[in-house]
């Protein structure tokens, strides 16, 4: 692959696009939170428990130090009063809270050590370590009756390669549990690559085995998924955009080699979406093309590579939705950010897992990238496409007023909070209110989400009262779009 791009020049191309789609980025803090953890039962109570990030808190007079706000789950659902807010001042977790780590980047729920309570991985990407500036810190916040009370830190590589702007470990990550031993894994990604630690873990710190994958560019996604059933968890990662694609080129089981699949993106995520038995890989490629038709889509787009016996191929050609997809919503317009959030579950309990897709610079009812966010439904045979529906916040129910620069469905989740069987739909929007973001919960209904009772917490009603920059929800791939 010709024209890579140089590990530590993606802000340069991020503040380029900004400046072209006439967006406003942050002077300091994270420069992109690709995935928020989906909801884990943290206390073993029976309820699940959401996970709200916000990498540009303030903490201790610290700007950006960064912060996870937990809301407990009940069967009344979610409620502010119900919360614990972590940082790393809180008792156990290691480093202590300085200004521009951003913990809370990115978060991903397990439960790695099989005791019955999930885990919760945590990164500040910009963390100062003794291997130098902005090398990153990730932690395991251990689930236990008491909820998150524990938690130790990840040892991360020390003989990387060295940047002027740090290795940033833990821009994104990926958590996995299918069983013991090696089938528990995490995977840390950054500019120099990916981390992968085995099982089994304990919640004292020990795990099986690490071991670091350099064979791409940098990496800006990274997601786990059982792509050929052998009940083991396989990395596939998206990289930052390359000089010579719209997007940051794909790989499957990178570990084993340096050959993208074809098609490119920025976020990636799996799930079973034809029900074969199979994880799929699903990526989303928000991003202007360089070359219509040939390495992107007017407006993004979302790619699609089944997974089977012998895994994903790597000829394979990917399915492509866009806007202009019979059957999705919209129109395909030109910088609408179509696949800039990622997620892929089963929302309609139909044993088929949905895509859900953010395009947080959707116009809305005359208003600039507002936001919104669609699900196409998994489908057994058929195009997919069929049967999709979107939210936004000029949908009737929908709280927070329709507004310029929202960016609603800068990040996307889902999980069942209140026990029911029905997944609850979770949408960020990192530009409510000055960046200090918002939370939309959608709860599940019968056929899926509905707006019909959803909620919205914003940064103030859990207590994080700055005046700017919170980035409640996480901040999505904002600075990569």
């Amino acid at each position: 692959m010709k024209g890579r791009m140089s590990k530590g020049s993606w802000r340069s191309t991020a503040l380029l696009l900004a400046g072209l789609m006439g967006v406003t980025l942050l002077s300091a803090g994270p420069s992109w939170a690709v995935h928020g953890a989906t909801p884990g039962d943290f206390n073993g109570d029976g309820y699940r428990d959401a996970v709200l990030p916000a990498p540009g808190a303030d903490v201790a007079g610290r700007a950006g130090a960064g912060a996870v706000v937990v809301l407990y789950g009940s069967k009344s659902g979610l409620s502010a009063a119900r919360r614990t807010t972590i940082t790393q001042n809180s008792a156990g977790v290691p480093s202590s809270a300085e200004a521009g780590d951003a913990f809370g980047t990115a978060t991903a729920t397990a439960d790695l050590n099989r005791d019955g309570y999930a885990d919760l991985v945590v990164s500040a990407p910009y963390e100062d370590t003794a291997e130098g500036r902005n090398f990153g810190l990730v932690a395991v916040l251990w689930g236990s009756k008491g909820g998150l009370t524990t938690a130790t830190q990840l040892p991360l590589p020390a003989d990387t390669p060295s940047h002027a702007d740090g290795a940033r470990f833990g821009l994104d990550l990926a958590a996995l549990s299918l069983g013991g031993g090696p089938k528990e894994r995490v995977v840390v990604a950054g500019t120099d690559g990916t981390v992968s630690f085995n099982g089994p873990f304990s919640r004292t710190g020990t795990y099986g085995t690490r071991s670091v994958a350099q064979n791409t560019p940098s990496v800006a996604s990274v997601t786990l998924g059982d792509f050929n059933g052998n009940a083991t968890p396989s990395q596939a990662l998206a990289t930052v955009g390359l000089s010579d694609l719209s997007g940051g080129a794909v790989y499957a089981y990178p570990e084993y080699g340096d050959h993208p699949l074809k098609g490119n993106g920025f976020i990636a995520a799996s799930g079973d979406v034809n029900g074969d038995g199979f994880a799929d890989l699903v990526v989303g490629d928000p991003a202007e093309p360089h070359v219509a038709g040939v390495d992107g889509a007017s407006g993004g787009r979302v790619l699609v590579w089944y997974g089977g016996s012998a895994g994903i191929a790597q000829d394979a050609e990917p399915v492509q939705i866009t806007q202009n997809t019979a059957g999705v919503p919209g129109v395909s317009e030109k910088n609408d950010a179509f696949g800039g959030a990622l997620a892929v579950a089963d929302l309609n309990r139909d044993g088929l897992a949905d895509i859900v897709v953010g395009t947080p610079y959707e116009g809305v009812a005359g208003k600039n990238r507002s936001g919104e966010v669609t699900v196409i439904p998994g489908r057994r045979s058929g195009a997919l496409g069929a049967g999709s529906y979107s939210f936004s916040q000029f949908t009737a129910g929908v709280g927070g007023g329709n507004e310029t620069d929202d960016f609603f469905g800068t990040t996307v989740s889902v999980g069942d909070v209140n026990n029911d069987g029905r997944p609850e739909l979770f949408v960020g929007a990192s530009g409510e209110n000055n960046l200090t973001g918002a939370v939309w919960v959608f709860p599940g209904g019968a056929s899926g989400p509905t707006a019909k009772g959803s909620r919205v917490f914003n940064a103030a009603s859990v207590d994080l009262t700055q005046k700017s920059g919170t980035l409640l929800g996480g901040n999505g791939l904002h600075e990569l779009i």
